[in-house]
């Protein structure tokens, strides 16, 4: 369930930034890319940025704007299906630059990822600047004249950073170690994980750098936010369909992490349950109906016991959830919903035994030599 009126709360503190600091803002569909709400959206970002093909063509056909494209390694097939519907075309490595740079031009601005080898992320599976990063080309690696055939650049080295200052700290470095090649670009992306929409984020403090930066080496600035933009917005719904215990009480829901809600499971990080209470004295594990043995959601309280047939509200159930659900188990997928600002709840979409079936075989499948 998504809920509009919290979407355009997010949405605003965009639009703030963009007033005030002049970057340009393009949706990280890797993120978020249920296109049923980017009627919300397009009034307030600039378009899309993606992470494969068939994001590329999502962001331009259901959003608009500008749409950049990004991929870690990318085929000729993928560059050249790519180049159909981008604005921009950022490599990852100056091998796949000077393999497939010459199909860009003339159809789309090129651009390259530098890894500036610093970063704010809180666990190291996301941190782009880890150890042996494949992650953009490193800066003992650059040279003056391998500027001379770029556009732009873009580093991503934030993940749910939540401190204005922790991001000036990076840009700062960027400023000094690749500042003479900043010089020779048109636009910077500084990526995505800048949590500006964060309770009591220092936004006008982020403003005053980012449009310092940009006068500072005369370019255009993106930020490419995804959690900032759908934070809090949207709940997973769950029902409790069992109640067992074996030493504590588990509550089975109609769910499970690893089905519908991956990033619990891969960063062991619990979900918060909108009904539950710290001061509750009725404590349950919320367990799926998964047959993984570890797979729950939480451990937490509540004031009253818990009965089947309540439902439960799985808060914060947007960023890299919809986009990573999966059939595990043949479970049903859940539906997707939003609550309007006026009230009306409208179905987005929902899926059948059909969609289960088709995402593993169709039949007649012609053979490929």
């Amino acid at each position: 369930m998504i809920d509009e009126q919290k979407l355009l709360n997010n949405l605003e503190q965009a639009k703030k930034l963009k007033q005030l600091s002049g970057v340009k803002l393009v949706l990280a569909l890797k993120c978020f890319s249920t296109w049923g709400v980017f009627d919300v959206m397009k009034p307030y970002l600039d378009g899309t940025t993606s992470s494969g093909p068939f994001e590329v063509r999502l962001g331009a056909e259901k959003f608009g704007g500008e749409t950049h494209a990004y991929s870690v390694g990318y085929s000729q097939e993928d560059v050249e299906d790519v180049l159909q519907y981008c604005n921009k075309i950022i490599f990852n490595s100056i091998s796949q630059l000077q393999a497939h740079r010459h199909l860009a031009d003339s159809k789309a601005s090129v651009g390259l990822r530098l890894n500036p080898g610093i970063s704010c992320a809180g666990q190291d599976l996301a941190d782009p600047a880890r150890q042996f990063s494949r992650l953009g080309v490193q800066e003992n690696l650059l040279t003056d004249e391998l500027f001379d055939a770029l556009d732009g650049a873009m580093f991503h080295m934030n993940c749910e950073n939540k401190s204005a200052d922790a991001f000036i700290t990076l840009l700062d470095s960027i400023s000094e170690r690749f500042g003479r090649y900043l010089l020779k670009l048109d636009w910077v992306s500084l990526g995505g994980g800048v949590f500006f929409t964060w309770p009591d984020y220092e936004l006008e403090k982020l403003a005053t750098v980012l449009k310092a930066f940009a006068e500072r080496f005369s370019i255009q600035l993106y930020l490419e936010p995804g959690e900032a933009i759908i934070t809090q917005t949207t709940d997973l719904v769950v029902t409790v369909v069992d109640i067992v215990e074996n030493g504590m009480k588990t509550a089975i829901v109609d769910s499970a992490t690893e089905a519908h809600r991956l990033d619990t499971l891969i960063y062991n990080e619990p979900a918060t349950i909108t009904e539950s209470s710290e001061e509750g004295s009725h404590e349950y594990v919320i367990g799926s109906c998964s047959c993984l043995a570890g797979d729950q959601f939480c451990v937490t309280s509540f004031e009253q016991p818990l009965t089947i047939g309540q439902k439960l509200h799985i808060a914060d159930s947007a960023g890299y959830t919809m986009v990573k659900l999966n059939w595990f188990n043949g479970l049903r997928m859940p539906s997707i919903y939003c609550r309007r600002s006026n009230g009306n709840i409208e179905k987005l979409n929902e899926f059948s035994y059909d969609d289960f079936a088709t995402s593993l075989s169709r039949s007649a499948i012609s053979s490929v030599s």
